[in-house]
């Protein structure tokens, strides 16, 4: 994890979906913490969650999968979005990061986060002052290491001008690849660990949404663009050739999607979103696949997927 840090497994656990967005009625954090063990059994060990994935629930789910296997895990947090009466906002004030750390640590149930993360910048607020307030958990031992999600080089760069940056999460999946022209190559350079979120679009990559209707009652995706019915049906070619590749080589088209992703860079780490053990399994084994020269140009070939990220 960036210059000289920890290190992780390429392939990490995003903990998002156990308890938010997706199916959020569908909760089982009975499966989900074995979700979580295996993935530290198989050396997934980067544990990725957030303060207002519930709001707040995911991070007390998380804590209780780690009571006792602390020292295994990677943790990961987010801060910077609040639950406001009807949609998230943003909060990147420092008086706002200075009692949210003290908050996540305590439904974490640790006295340090490894990776404290600063989930979307706050337009109101100078990213400036932000991440010096985020510095300040790192002098005071509550943090080891700070990271942002969804920026730009250019606020990279800022941040880098007040403290170091360890790592960056983008979106980054064969049908997601805005951040491989400039965000990836620059964060090589820099030493900072990328962290890949969504690297099976959102799931729609693993080849089980066909349609809407495949999708549970209240799940985001449901006014998500790309999976309304008209993009839907015009993305289902990105699958199947995700598909076709993975039956050729008789494995599974996560592990597709997934070796593809990694394939971007030796500081890629991947965190495939899952509540389940037996796709923690699937998509660990993806360590285990290379792709061939020929394989990989047919996915880089692959068009750009109709309708918006977001």
């Amino acid at each position: 994890m960036g210059q000289g840090g920890q290190r992780v497994g390429v392939v990490g656990l995003g903990c998002m979906g156990m308890s938010y967005a997706y199916d959020p009625h569908g909760r089982d954090d009975t499966a989900s913490i074995a979700a979580i063990h295996r993935a530290l059994d198989l050396g997934a060990d980067l544990i990725d969650t957030a303060d207002v994935y519930g709001p707040h629930t995911d991070e007390e789910l998380v804590g209780r999968a780690l009571a006792g296997l602390r020292d295994r895990g990677f943790l990961a947090t987010k801060v910077g979005f609040v639950q406001g009466a009807t949609r998230l906002r943003k909060d990147g004030r420092p008086e706002h990061i200075r009692a949210a750390v003290d908050a996540s640590l305590r439904r974490l149930g640790t006295d340090t986060i490894n990776l404290y993360q600063l989930h979307r910048v706050d337009p109101e607020v100078p990213l400036e002052e932000t991440w010096g307030a985020m510095a300040e958990t790192v002098r005071a031992g509550k943090v080891r290491g700070l990271g942002l999600s969804d920026v730009t080089v250019e606020q990279v760069r800022t941040a880098q001008s007040v403290h170091p940056v360890t790592a960056v999460q983008a979106e980054i999946s064969l049908w997601t690849r805005d951040a491989l022209t400039e965000l990836v190559p620059y964060t090589a350079r820099e030493s900072i660990t990328v962290l890949a979120y969504s690297p099976l679009g959102r799931g729609f990559l693993t080849g089980r949404f066909a349609s809407s209707a495949d999708l549970p009652a209240d799940d985001y995706r449901l006014v998500n663009p790309r999976f309304q019915p008209k993009n839907l049906a015009a993305n289902r070619p990105l699958a199947e050739a995700v598909r076709k590749v993975a039956d050729s080589r008789g494995v599974a088209p996560p592990q597709v999607a997934l070796v593809w992703v990694l394939a971007q860079g030796e500081h890629v780490v991947a965190i495939p979103g899952t509540k389940s053990a037996h796709y923690v399994e699937e998509n660990t084994a993806a360590c285990e696949l290379a792709l061939t020269a020929q394989e990989t140009a047919l996915l880089d070939a692959l068009p750009p997927p109709s309708g918006a990220r977001q």
